[in-house]
This record gives C-alpha cells, sequence and structure tokens, in this order.
C-alpha cells in the first residue's frame, strides 16, 4: 500500500514538475503580454476620468488584481477609491451579492460616485460599470494597442479580446477590510479545528472584495435592485488559506489537469470549482501532516472523488458562503459528462500512476 503511495506521489511530483511548471511559465509569458495591454487602455481611462485610476502593478513578479481564469482568460480587478459614505448591506436575499447603500442622506453630495447612487440611495455597481463600459471603449480606440485590442460586444461586463486569442474581463471594485460579511458569518464551523483562530483572524482582517460584475445567482432575474447589488469575492482570503504544505501543489496539478482534460463543450468547469474543493479538503483533513508531501496523492483522489459527487448532484457550494451554488446555470447535460469525463481521469490515476506520463 505504502509503495503504491509513493509511486503515485513520484509520478505526480513529475507530473508538477514536467506539465504544470511549463504551464505555469507560458501563462505568466501571456500575463506580462496581455498585461501590457490592458495597463495602456487603462492609462487613457484615467486621462479621461480621473476616479477610474489603474490598481494593476506589479510585486515579485505577480499582478496584484489579476486572476487567471484559464490560460486564456483573465480577469483584472480595477479597485476603486472612496467607498467612505456607505454601509455594507448583506441580509443574504441576493446569495453572493450585496449593496451599498449610503449612510445619511445628507452625505449623497460628498460621495466620490455622486451620480451613480440610485434615487434610494444605493451605490449602483451597474451604472458604474457602464461608465466605465464607455471609457473603456473609447480608450480601446486611442490606446498604442489599438490594433491588437477589441471590446466584445453583447455584455454588460468590460471584457476585451486581446490578439484574437485572450479574452480579459476588468471588473471594477471596492476593497473591503476590517469587516467581515454576515453572509458568511457561518465560517469557520465550530467543531473543525481548521485553519485555527490565529489564521482565522488574519483571513477576516484580509476582507473582501465587492466586485461589479453580473452575479451567478441573478442571470435572468435582473430587477433594478439586484442589478445595483456588488458581488462578493474572497479571492486574497481563499489565497492565506491555502499557504503551507503540498496545497499549492495540489491546486496547481488540479488546474493543469482541468486545462488539459476538463474543458468541455458548455464550460460546467473552471478552475474557482477546484480551489474551492481543495478549501473543503482542507477541512475533511485539518491536521498539517495530512498536508505533507507523502499525502500528496491521497488529497489529490479525495478532491477528484468530491468533484465528481458535486457534479452528479448538480451542486458545488462556495466555500464562504454556502447558499451560493457555483454550478448554478450549468446545463445538466454538461455537468454529467464533466462527472463521466472526472472519472476516467481519477480511475486513470488511481489504477496506473504511470498514465500521468500521457495526460
Amino acid at each position: 500500500m505504502i509503495a503504491a503511495q509513493a509511486k503515485l506521489v513520484y509520478q505526480l511530483n513529475k507530473y508538477y514538475t514536467e506539465r504544470c511548471q511549463a504551464r505555469k511559465a507560458a501563462i505568466a509569458k501571456t500575463i506580462r503580454e496581455v498585461c501590457k495591454v490592458v495597463s495602456d487602455v487603462l492609462k487613457e481611462v484615467e486621462v479621461q476620468e480621473p476616479r477610474f485610476i489603474s490598481s494593476l502593478t506589479e510585486i515579485d513578479a505577480r499582478y496584484e488584481g489579476l486572476e487567471v481564469v484559464s490560460p486564456t482568460e483573465f480577469e483584472v480587478v480595477l479597485y476603486l477609491n472612496q467607498m467612505g459614505v456607505f454601509n455594507f448591506v448583506d441580509d443574504g436575499s441576493l446569495p453572493g451579492c450585496a449593496v451599498l447603500k449610503l449612510s445619511d442622506g445628507r452625505k449623497r453630495s460628498m460621495s466620490l460616485w455622486v451620480e451613480f447612487i440610485t434615487a434610494s440611495g444605493y451605490l449602483s455597481a451597474r451604472k458604474i460599470r457602464s461608465r466605465f463600459q464607455t471609457l473603456v471603449a473609447q480608450a480601446v480606440d486611442k490606446c498604442s494597442y489599438r490594433d491588437v485590442v477589441k471590446m466584445i460586444a453583447d455584455t454588460s461586463e468590460v471584457r476585451l479580446r486581446i490578439r484574437e486569442r485572450y479574452v480579459v474581463q476588468i471588473t471594477p471594485a471596492f476593497k473591503c477590510t476590517g469587516i467581515w460579511p454576515r453572509s458568511a458569518a457561518q465560517w469557520p464551523l465550530p467543531h473543525i479545528p481548521w485553519p485555527g483562530p490565529n489564521r482565522v483572524a488574519e483571513v477576516k482582517a484580509e476582507g473582501f472584495n465587492l466586485l461589479s460584475k453580473e452575479c451567478y445567482s441573478l442571470t435572468g432575474k435582473q430587477s433594478s435592485a439586484e442589478s445595483d447589488a456588488w458581488v462578493l469575492q474572497f479571492a486574497e482570503a481563499e489565497n492565506r488559506l491555502l499557504l503551507g504544505g503540498c496545497r499549492n501543489k495540489c491546486l496547481s496539478i488540479l488546474k493543469t489537469l482541468r486545462d488539459r482534460h476538463l474543458e468541455l463543450p458548455g464550460q460546467p468547469l473552471n478552475n474557482y470549482h477546484m480551489k474551492t474543493l481543495l478549501l473543503y479538503e482542507c477541512e475533511k483533513h485539518p491536521r498539517e501532516t495530512d498536508w505533507d508531501e507523502a499525502c500528496l496523492g491521497d488529497r489529490l483522489n479525495g478532491i477528484l472523488l468530491q468533484l465528481i459527487s458535486c457534479l452528479q448532484c448538480r451542486r458545488c457550494p462556495h466555500y464562504f458562503l454556502p447558499n451560493l451554488d457555483l454550478f448554478q446555470g450549468k446545463p445538466h447535460s454538461a455537468l454529467e459528462s464533466a462527472a463521466k469525463q472526472t472519472w476516467r481521469l481519477a480511475r486513470e490515476i488511481l489504477t496506473n500512476p504511470k498514465s500521468l506520463d500521457k495526460l
């Protein structure tokens, strides 16, 4: 048994060195290329409208606010200034979302974003995005990369196609630190020892982001109040939880397997599903020794089996917001074929670790 485990860990490490590192290097090269173009577009936006200041900065060879959705798709979060005079309200009526309401009607004129505040005192995510979209469209025509970048039409999101190969979504956002959403109040679960009080305090202090984008749970029923809502995002908190042990190596392998074998019609699975299931696996295996290098094979198998179960039940709850289903709106047939394909993959890796050479 131990020999079989060791064999699987050896093959996974080989896979990590050969496949995952190559994927990382290719993506890093793409990111540099894409960020040159995006920075140029955002510089033009800033000239027209100084409230939209680019927050895309490179720190230790990583771009702050950039998320890799897939090797050809990226999201850049543009942090806006001065949320100041608004109260954060998440009463659970819109899973995964919250609203920003003026703390005092008399403070309306004090807000940097005064013309985006609705009559009932909400700062409208949709109105800000709509203004930003107009500015980006103008900037794309003026910027020095105008021959290689186009706006993608038919969406309320700000999406750019670069060199006909890459798609970048630019999402205006506010950073919220020092508060924690009520809709995430159940975290951490009282009977689970991971991640421990110190890490919990760090994560909660890290806070979350409010993004201006279309929300999973709202598609198809956008009333005006809902389209003013902001989407909750916990990228920094999640990354902090995944520090230590073989967690990030495990995530790298899962992402690489997804990119190579689970990029399916109807796009049932993205890398965020992999990250979410890895966080649940951390809860199931709370001890640091469970994440030693020698356990890499067990953890990976556990996550793939949990993924199959989620696909078969057609439900994948968000880690911090369990009322939000990350499979909402995905075609059932796509989830079914993803379950079959994941099962084939898991069986192959478990019964014949050497097959990783070909995967």
